[in-house]
């Protein structure tokens, strides 16, 4: 039989078949992509086939079809593990906070860097602007500026107030989603917002921030009403970018990579090198400063790098 991996528990995992019967399965034999080691040989999204065990209810997963896509990140403790988060969806949505706690711009674009080099498109959804007080709200304006003029669709909501879920709900439809983010930055509420029957657990991490740590252990996929899926998943402390070689990663900042070929030197790293266009377009205010600041980041720092 075939399906759908829906949820990953670790050392389980339920399958969905195309017959629509849900079936808990283990694994056999080795799964491995582009010889990657990872935690997890099977994430929610991968497309399975599956065998029935003898006398048994449950299944071994036996085989794992091509994936379209995945998202996969490195854990930057000294473990250095990787591991996929989800396969084979249509865009990934980061529920990202300014505030209580503030996500960090380094996150947020490793996070987008992980998605360009595997062609996933991505959304920006900045969650509890109910607490923002005015100069917030103007910090905000500055960041979803940035991320828009590179090309990034960004939205702003309240999962706790339930405001704007409407536009969230309009882009979430008919698509299979990745909904990630930071633990604390509301995104069990969010989810509890889009799909109130499923009563996700949340735990306050003060009474000034509201809901939003995310007590998720393990990634699960849920049908929306309306058309479409989320792919829930625990939240991220923190985020290596994996399988990137040096000279690839300006061609995931779009606004690098429209740029790079009017550099001097083909092989330019856009550091110290004469005629780069990078710098010049970063001295002219065309490239902002903290998308420059995370790409030196990541390019300095070999375990982001394969």
């Amino acid at each position: 039989m075939k399906g759908k991996v829906i949820k990953s528990t670790g050392s389980w995992y339920t399958v969905l078949t195309n017959e629509g019967k849900k079936v808990e399965c283990r694994i056999k034999g080795k799964f491995r992509i582009k010889d990657l080691k990872t935690t997890n040989p099977i994430a929610v999204g991968d497309r399975v086939s599956i065998e029935m065990e003898p006398e048994q209810q449950t299944g071994v997963i036996n085989h794992l079809e091509e994936r379209h896509n995945y998202i996969i990140r490195k854990s930057i403790n000294l473990s250095r593990q990787t591991q996929i988060i989800a396969a084979n969806m249509d865009q990934a949505m980061l529920v990202v906070t300014l505030a209580k706690p503030r996500t960090s711009f380094g996150f947020i674009d490793r996070f987008l860097v992980t998605a360009e080099a595997y062609h996933i498109p991505s959304i920006l959804v900045f969650n509890k602007i109910d607490l923002y007080d005015e100069e917030d709200l103007d910090f905000l304006g500055q960041v979803q500026e940035l991320y828009e003029r590179v090309g990034y669709r960004c939205i702003r909501v309240s999962a706790l107030k339930r405001l704007h879920i409407d536009e969230a709900e309009a882009l979430l439809h008919n698509k299979t989603t990745l909904i990630s983010g930071h633990s604390g930055v509301g995104k069990s509420t969010l989810i509890n917002t889009l799909l109130p029957e499923l009563e996700l657990k949340t735990s306050d991490i003060s009474d000034s921030s509201s809901k939003g740590v995310h007590t998720t252990t393990f990634a699960e996929m849920y049908d929306l009403p309306g058309g479409g899926s989320i792919i829930d998943t625990p939240g991220i402390r923190e985020l290596g970018v994996v399988d990137l070689a040096e000279e690839e990663i300006a061609h995931y900042f779009p606004e690098m990579r429209s740029r790079m070929q009017d550099c001097r030197f083909h092989n330019c790293k856009h550091l110290n090198e004469p005629g780069c266009a990078i710098k010049k377009a970063l001295d002219n205010g065309e490239i902002a400063i903290p998308r420059y600041e995370s790409y030196v980041s990541i390019l300095l720092n070999e375990d982001n790098r394969k």
